[in-house]
């Protein structure tokens, strides 16, 4: 997949501006804060329809703009794919693909697959296990919509659960029929989204365990596990049984909302026991084979977005990346950097055409 055009008005501090992109590596540099991480945020909010770093959708309009619109022309496996995003103040959010709109947004998610590696994704070592869910429903998300589908009818029906559970506590009311009835629901839709992600995660694994290796360049026995409730015990009877527990917390206590990933080295917890390089490695490693299994499962080699990387990495991980690059397995890299001259000499490396775009 190739990413051929760009077109970006009051995105973040970005407000006006506008690409061509003919060749395989395409650089943003200049000085900080001059917008090519947002650059970079614009090309995955395209895709994923969502900013990489912004949770809130009001944070990606420009301060004191009413609108911030982004227009991408990709083309995906000789098809042409014209798309635009467009966000005013107090709206929502319009996705338009070949000039119709879209009505669900999650049927956006998976037409480009995109993968990003930033700094901020240490957040998956350091932070809770939500993040990491995030990482594997991107992963899966991306090309598998009945997962997509279904996860989103799990959140519609856990925010109902979880709101009736306070009401039960707040006023003591009674209404075990109608908890019944989302038990019923949760099980239906978790247990096919918990089989999903035991599937793509045993798939997943050996991926990773190769892109480890390669960037590392040692010999360590690496581990990426799947943590679930649901696969110590039958969901059904698991939330009957935590009925009780459920009330007294008003909110739900069990279920593939509480999955996590384990990341391990030598049977050691990366989190508590890792160096600061086998993070790193473990990090590039885990988007790698997000490329390689997004690659493989959809037959569309997704967009490859790198951002401070030259700054955050040693240069011997760097130059092990940018020699994957030089693999015909990999189609359009996008890369950010605050030094223009590292840049060239590093990307010159690849002996592959590339663009520098100074901020």
């Amino acid at each position: 997949m190739r990413l051929n055009f760009l077109e970006i008005t009051n995105y973040k501090n970005v407000s006006s501006a506008s690409y061509t992109f003919n060749t395989p590596i395409h650089c943003f540099v200049g000085n900080n804060g001059k917008g090519k991480t947002n650059t970079l945020d614009a090309i995955y909010h395209l895709a994923m329809g969502r900013s990489y770093f912004s949770a809130i959708n009001a944070h990606t309009i420009q301060h004191q703009a009413e609108f911030m619109r982004i227009e991408g022309h990709f083309e995906r496996n000789e098809s042409m794919e014209r798309i635009e995003c467009l966000l005013k103040s107090e709206a929502t959010k319009v996705f338009i693909r070949n000039g119709k709109k879209y009505k669900k947004l999650s049927d956006h998610i998976g037409l480009l697959p995109t993968v990003m590696i930033s700094p901020s994704d240490v957040d998956l070592i350091n932070e809770g296990s939500q993040t990491r869910r995030g990482f594997i429903d991107r992963l899966i998300g991306q090309a598998n919509k009945a997962y997509l589908h279904q996860l989103i009818q799990y959140q519609k029906v856990l925010q109902h659960r979880n709101a009736l559970l306070k009401q039960m506590g707040r006023y003591g009311q009674a209404v075990n029929e109608t908890l019944e009835i989302y038990n019923d629901q949760l099980v239906f839709l978790g247990l096919p989204i918990h089989q999903t992600r035991v599937e793509y995660l045993s798939t997943f694994e050996p991926l990773f365990k190769k892109r480890y290796a390669a960037i590392s360049g040692v010999e360590e026995n690496v581990s990426v596990s799947y943590k679930s409730q649901l696969l110590e015990e039958d969901f059904g009877k698991l939330i009957k049984n935590t009925a009780t527990q459920d009330r007294v917390a008003q909110f739900t206590t069990v279920g593939i909302h509480k999955d996590d990933l384990v990341f391990q080295i030598d049977g050691y917890p990366i989190k508590k026991f890792g160096s600061q390089g086998q993070r790193k490695s473990l990090l590039i490693a885990l988007k790698l084979a997000q490329f390689d299994m997004l690659k493989q499962i959809t037959s569309v080699t997704p967009l490859l977005l790198l951002d401070d990387i030259f700054d955050k990495l040693d240069e011997d991980r760097v130059s092990k990346i940018i020699s994957l690059v030089n693999e015909s397995y990999f189609g359009q890299l996008f890369i950010t950097d605050t030094h223009p001259e590292r840049t060239e000499a590093v990307i010159k490396k690849t002996k592959q055409a590339f663009q520098l775009h100074h901020l």
